[in-house]
């Protein structure tokens, strides 16, 4: 389709840059700042109600671009994952490093990069070249470094951003050149008719599976896949701590989105090849993250390396890629973006009342706040995979594709770490409960923290205990 035609199918994406520009013109005059982000879930609100199901592939704007169940499922979890993110906003006191709070980081600017970022990510689960991949994920980058750094008075916040910036500039070169050796091979920066040049033209297999390679740099730097995942604690202990749970569930969970259409739909005919590649690097994720995160003292740097660890289960399901693989992959993606969200939103929290991530701040905090902390045990639980939770579920599908797929080694080293990844999260949970409080004072949360820690505690306990239409809606979004 050309662009006019295109646009009727293109209004929930419409209505967020609307959204965002109206947030950027009130800030001029609005002094409450929270009703801009009020704003902002609006326009979100708004997105989300014109968001259909397409019965049939779209290709818009000349291709570069497409509708579909894909496209939907990725829309859906961008929308929600950026929604929740800004109610976790809401209730954000951030603290300098002289332990004083500092001004709260509500600004029309700062909505307005989510709105952006919810209309990046879009652009990341609906692209399906070369040229719009690319430049939906550095929109997506710029837009990280922003948030990382919006701290601008907190030297780690600024510390973080840089490095980010750095580590993300490297490899989003190296992901460039891939790409461009691939164009030479083909002629082509569509996906599908990459596939079609690879069969016909039969370029170097040796070349193919190089630019291939450094295609995945730059996809795995976003999805914190070792041995891309340097910049990863740093950065998450760095940035402010709403944008940290953001960032371990967003730019990742479309990272997955653009590396499935890449391998099923340019290079299906490698599969032999870039699932033994994967193989490996699952089982290196994975260990990496949950051995590095048992010495971890801070909350913050202990769910990033789990966040690290959780990529690695994920790569699990895209290495084998047989049916159960794919589904498994949506699935674990879903699972952890309601996990994670929430155990930072209980970190939010926490970290307002104390003005640290110390983990030892968590002491007898089942005596002083009962709900945060049983809420944070389940989400710890669901993280390492405990039934009757949602991400029990995940790690189903992806452990049983293994299993299907014969691929024993990697559900063995996966199992391993699984064990491994439970004595962590248990640690903060033994803090919470066996540790006495050093006061009886309970905490008090904010409205807007209440509201999101609900929603995302209501999904990982329904999802997990009625999953049926859950995975009905997964194995829907891979027609």
């Amino acid at each position: 389709m050309d662009a006019v035609t295109s646009l009727p199918h293109f209004i929930p994406e419409l209505i967020l840059l609307g959204t965002a520009f109206a947030v950027l013109l009130l800030d001029l005059w609005i002094p409450q700042k929270k009703a801009l982000a009020i704003l902002g879930l609006l326009g979100i609100g708004a997105s989300f109600a014109f968001v259909r199901y397409p019965s049939e592939s779209l290709p818009l704007f000349f291709n570069f671009f497409v509708v579909d169940p894909f496209s939907f499922f990725f829309k859906i979890a961008a929308l929600g994952i950026v929604a929740l993110t800004l109610l976790g906003s809401l209730a954000y006191q951030p603290w300098n490093s002289e332990g004083k709070p500092e001004p709260l980081p509500y600004s029309g600017e700062y909505t307005v990069l989510f709105l952006f970022m919810a209309f990046g990510l879009i652009l990341m689960g609906s692209s399906t070249n070369l040229l719009m991949i690319f430049l939906s994920i550095e929109f997506v980058s710029i837009l990280s470094y922003l948030l990382t750094g919006f701290l601008k008075k907190n030297p780690r916040s600024k510390e973080a951003a840089l490095k980010y910036l750095l580590f993300g500039s490297v490899s989003s070169g190296v992901m460039l050149y891939g790409m461009s050796i691939l164009f030479g091979l083909t002629g082509q920066i569509d996906l599908a008719l990459i596939r079609d040049g690879i069969a016909q033209n039969a370029p170097p297999q040796a070349l193919v599976l190089t630019s291939l390679l450094f295609i995945l740099v730059g996809l795995g730097f976003k999805i914190s896949m070792a041995p891309f995942h340097m910049w990863a604690p740093d950065v998450y202990e760095g940035a402010p701590t709403p944008v940290t749970g953001f960032l371990t569930v967003g730019p990742k969970a479309l990272g997955f989105a653009v590396i499935l259409r890449v391998l099923g739909t340019g290079f299906p005919e490698l599969q032999m090849e870039w699932s033994a590649v994967l193989s490996a690097l699952s089982m290196l994720t994975m260990t990496i993250g949950n051995v590095i995160a048992i010495s971890q003292t801070n909350i913050k740097r202990l769910l990033a390396y789990s966040s690290i660890a959780q990529a690695g289960y994920i790569l699990m399901g895209l290495a084998v890629s047989n049916e159960i693989g794919i589904v498994g992959v949506l699935v674990y993606l879903i699972a952890y973006a309601l996990t994670n969200l929430g155990a930072f939103l209980c970190v939010i929290s926490v970290s307002n009342h104390f003005g640290t991530d110390e983990i030892d701040s968590y002491a007898g905090l089942g005596q002083r706040s009962p709900f945060l902390a049983f809420a944070l045990t389940l989400f710890l639980l669901s993280l390492a995979g405990i039934p009757p939770l949602v991400g029990f579920i995940g790690k189903f599908f992806v452990f049983a594709s293994a299993i299907q797929g014969r691929f024993f080694t990697l559900a063995i080293v996966a199992a391993l770490n699984s064990a491994v990844a439970a004595f962590y999260y248990f640690k903060v949970v033994r803090q919470m409960y066996l540790v006495p409080a050093p006061t009886a004072e309970p905490l008090s949360h904010p409205v807007s923290l209440w509201i999101a820690l609900i929603v995302t505690l209501a999904g990982i306990i329904i999802l997990g205990l009625v999953p049926s239409p859950f995975i009905t809606f997964v194995e829907r979004a891979l027609i």
